[in-house]
């Protein structure tokens, strides 16, 4: 899937400019206000008209929310109606909802709770598999493990990634989390001020940056980690 341009303007106003390709999973990373959001929006067609909005899609695919395209939200606590029952936001006959649950290492009987009695990576799993229920060709990562310890973040990237490989869906991943990527993502695109800054391999991005605001983000990610110096 080739993105050959994505324009968003505002009252003339260019809020993004980029173009990228999504081979099997790229994240788009970047600071909060640096369009990763209206990207995702735009590929969604949940933009606001009053934005004057440039999508040219080469793909294999339609871009249909649903159908063709899933997405995966920040925060799993909001992501649902915390008065309805699991079983009852899945759309899908109760016994395929179960077989979804345990793809995502959740016990069926799980079906018959309201969100509120799910822990948080509990219920970003079963988020995951409502979302992977419609058998996307594309899933959208809007930050979905921003609102996780750091074990439970490490378990949804590698059961992500697992899927992917089961199911063949390719991944876009947007993320301020620099480090979380490599878990997850061959490609990265680093976006500032709508405008993509630099892009490449993950190994080769991360270890070698050579813009100056990919540096300060990676270093800002990884001073306490050990990865850069």
């Amino acid at each position: 899937m080739i993105v050959n341009k994505l324009e968003i303007k505002s009252d003339d106003k260019i809020l993004v400019d980029i173009a990228f390709e999504i081979k099997n999973s790229l994240a788009l990373v970047g600071q909060s206000g640096s369009g990763k959001s209206l990207t995702l929006k735009a590929l969604l067609g949940m933009l606001p008209q009053s934005l004057d909005v440039v999508l040219d899609v080469k793909s294999d695919f339609s871009l249909t929310r649903g159908k063709n395209v899933a997405i995966v939200v920040q925060n799993p606590f909001t992501a649902l109606s915390p008065l309805t029952k699991i079983n009852e936001q899945f759309f899908i006959p109760q016994e395929e909802a179960m077989r979804f649950l345990e793809m995502v290492e959740l016990e069926g009987d799980l079906l018959f709770r309201y969100p509120s009695e799910l822990s948080g990576g509990q219920l970003q799993r079963a988020v995951i598999a409502m979302a992977l229920s419609s058998h996307p060709k594309l899933l959208l990562l809007d930050e979905p493990t921003t609102a996780l310890d750091s074990q439970t973040k490490k378990a949804i990237m590698i059961l992500l990634k697992r899927l992917q490989k089961e199911m063949g869906y390719k991944i876009l991943f947007v993320t301020h989390e620099v480090e979380i990527t490599r878990m997850l993502c061959e490609d990265i695109a680093i976006l500032k001020d709508g405008l993509i800054v630099e892009r490449g391999k993950i190994s080769d991005v991360l270890e070698h940056p050579r813009h100056d605001y990919s540096k300060a983000l990676i270093r800002s990610n990884f001073t306490h980690r050990g990865f850069r110096e």
